[in-house]
Parts: structure tokens; C-alpha cells; sequence
């Protein structure tokens, strides 16, 4: 059974009131024209009316409990639809399907986390992929400047961090500045290694 179809059953046993106006509205027009996309895959609730008027009675309903929607015009019926999370949740809070309002709430967490998740992880595979071709980068001025013999005749500050960087080639820049003595700090390290990137580059080597 579909998620909209759980959401219709359970708002057919949902006891009548005398006087729950938009209440009942939107309950009635969701059991004879509503429904609703799988939370997992998607936030999609609907009411499809035959005319106008029904339209803007429910999506009135709708905003006076505090959600918003819009109308459109479909295959010569008007729908009023809502995309927002938490406009489907005070929906189903209002029309009285409570055990579907949690169902939809723990989709919606699982959903979330997975996107939080992913998002994480792409911004850690993009950094990775950034530091290794800064590194290699780096590496290759390095090995310019040591085979022209222009490395021994750098100060010595530049020389230690050449050497530190040939010795850890995978190594972050806060952890070069460890192995430095004294140690220094990142922004201490990524400063030295663009000068020799820098002094490469005026002497023949890498193009920047």
C-alpha cells in the first residue's frame, strides 16, 4: 500500500466533530481528491478540485491553519499542492492522521541525515582531491628546484620545508609545520611552500 493510500485509511477512521470547519474540508477533499508522494522520495501533498472555487476554499483552509501552497491548473483541473516539509506535517496534524504525521516525520529525519551525510562527504572527498593536487603540485616545483641545483642555495627556512614536504609527501600542512623544528604553524607552511612554487616557476619550471 502507497504512503497517500495508508494516509486515506487512517483518515477514514478519524472521528467526525461538530465543529471542525477547515478541519473537516481538508480531511473530506484529501479522502475524495488528495494525495500524497512517498516521504522517501519525495514532499508532494495535493488536493485536485474541478473548479476554482474549490481550489481557493482549500487552499484558504489550508492557510489559515499555516500552510502554504499554491494552485495550479492541470489537464483542466485545479490542484492545490504543498512541497514543504513542514507544511505536509501540519497538514496531517490537521486532518487528523497522526500515525502517518510520524511515519512522514521519520522519513523526513532519515531523508535529512542521509543529505547531511552526503553533503559531508562530498565536501571531504573535494578537499582530498584539492590537498593531493596541491601536494603533487608542490612536489613537482620541489624536484625542479633539486634537480637545477637551485634547492642548496635557498635560505634555510625554504630548504626545511622542501625537504619536510619531499619526506611526507602525503602530509597536511599543519602536519609538515609539526615536523618542522621549531615546528610552524599552517599558514607558516603554505606561505614557504608558495615561495618555492614562486621561485620555480621565475626560474623555467611549472607554470602557475
Amino acid at each position: 500500500m502507497s504512503f497517500s493510500a495508508k494516509v486515506k485509511e487512517e483518515l477514514k477512521k478519524v472521528p467526525q466533530r461538530e465543529k471542525d470547519g477547515k478541519e473537516r474540508l481538508l480531511r473530506e477533499a484529501y479522502l475524495s481528491g488528495g494525495s500524497m508522494s512517498d516521504p522517501g522520495k519525495a514532499y508532494h501533498l495535493e488536493y485536485v478540485c474541478p473548479d476554482a472555487a474549490q481550489a481557493e476554499e482549500i487552499l484558504a483552509a489550508a492557510q489559515a491553519v499555516g500552510a502554504t501552497g499554491k494552485i495550479t491548473n492541470r489537464s483542466g483541473r485545479f490542484v492545490v499542492y504543498f512541497k514543504e516539509g513542514e507544511d505536509i506535517v501540519t497538514l496531517l496534524g490537521v486532518m487528523g492522521a497522526s500515525l502517518s504525521l510520524m511515519d512522514f516525520e521519520n522519513e523526513r529525519i532519515v531523508k535529512e541525515m542521509r543529505g547531511s551525510i552526503n553533503r559531508r562527504v562530498n565536501c571531504e572527498t573535494a578537499n582530498i582531491g584539492k590537498t593531493v593536487t596541491a601536494a603533487n603540485r608542490q612536489l613537482e616545483d620541489i624536484l625542479y628546484l633539486e634537480r637545477t641545483g637551485q634547492l642548496d642555495r635557498l635560505e634555510q627556512t625554504l630548504k626545511d620545508v622542501a625537504e619536510v614536504r619531499l619526506a611526507y609527501p602525503d602530509a597536511t600542512l599543519a602536519e609538515l609545520g609539526k615536523h618542522l623544528t621549531p615546528p610552524l604553524g599552517k599558514s607558516g607552511v603554505n606561505h614557504r611552500l608558495r615561495r618555492l612554487s614562486e621561485i620555480a616557476s621565475e626560474s623555467g619550471g611549472r607554470v602557475q
